[in-house]
């Protein structure tokens, strides 16, 4: 695929979202988008995600119904293995009292996995798959046929899984120490004094803020980057394959790690939030 387009092009095909908006004509995709404003869809990034999600629940769901108490098959004992995961980590981190947590945390780290690991899928493969796709069903030109099959490469999307996050922090930061309390908190620290209430509310107004920011940019950044890196070496034709194996391997530690990295921030900052000072 990468011969069919010069260097720039291929690169800034892998990187470009398949968009959908809405016009005074109708409904319309990808470039007849550049020019609709705030509200268009990245439909791949829509689809990859939900459809990683309800994978995620199937098979959970599947594995929780056929749990046995003797010997257990490779899928239960897989899905308590992340279980007993995850639960420790909340346990060991979390120190407030919250039934939501463990569930949350669980939705999370897998969700998140499961998208990172669409990185490992050989980049060529699923636009490929796309553009005969729109050639041959829909009479498009392959190279108007975008998609992008790592939805955590889309800023979009971090930010709607860190900002989602970042309203519960405010929720239960109201809900455990009261409108009250939440504000004191906001202007009485770290210098508990009334002149410095300016200082206060600027400083962990920034704090508060950052939160999310910095979720949703430590996943981006990671995996937009990885993926840059991939298209890269998908550059270089026949002679990708000795260095798209290691930086595959390594990949297998890196993607983990960034999901964990999410769910423990997350967990982080919301037993901030149960805290009463």
């Amino acid at each position: 695929m990468a011969s069919e387009y010069t260097t720039t092009e291929y690169i800034q095909h892998h990187l470009t979202n398949a968009v959908m908006c809405t016009t005074e004509e109708g409904i319309a995709f990808n470039k007849a988008c550049s020019d609709a404003g705030f509200w268009s869809w990245h439909i791949d990034t829509l689809l990859w995600s939900i459809g990683l999600g309800v994978l995620f629940l199937w098979f959970f769901t599947k594995a929780a119904k056929k749990a046995t108490t003797g010997v257990p098959t490779k899928s239960q004992a897989f899905v308590e293995m992340v279980v007993e995961f995850v639960n420790t980590n909340v346990n060991d981190t979390f120190h407030g009292k919250n039934a939501l947590i463990a569930p949350l945390a669980l939705t999370i780290f897998v969700w998140v996995l499961l998208m990172n690991l669409m990185d490992l899928v050989p980049v060529d493969i699923i636009p490929s798959i796309a553009g005969f796709i729109g050639s041959t069903v829909f009479d498009m030109n392959p190279h108007d046929v975008y998609v992008k099959a790592v939805p955590t490469t889309d800023l979009n999307l971090t930010f709607a899984l860190a900002i989602g996050v970042f309203f519960l922090i405010i929720y239960y930061s109201i809900k455990i120490k009261g409108f009250g309390g939440f504000v004191k908190e906001l202007t009485l620290q770290p210098f508990n004094h009334w002149a410095f209430i300016p200082v206060n509310f600027v400083l962990e107004s920034v704090t508060l803020l950052a939160r999310p920011v910095s979720l949703a940019l430590r996943l981006f950044g990671n995996l937009y980057a990885s993926e840059l890196i991939f298209i890269l070496i998908a550059t270089l034709g026949f002679w990708q394959l000795p260095l798209h194996f290691p930086w595959a391997v390594f990949h297998i530690l890196v993607l983990p790690l960034q999901a964990f990295i999410f769910m423990m921030l997350t967990i982080v900052y919301l037993s901030l939030a149960h805290e009463k000072h």
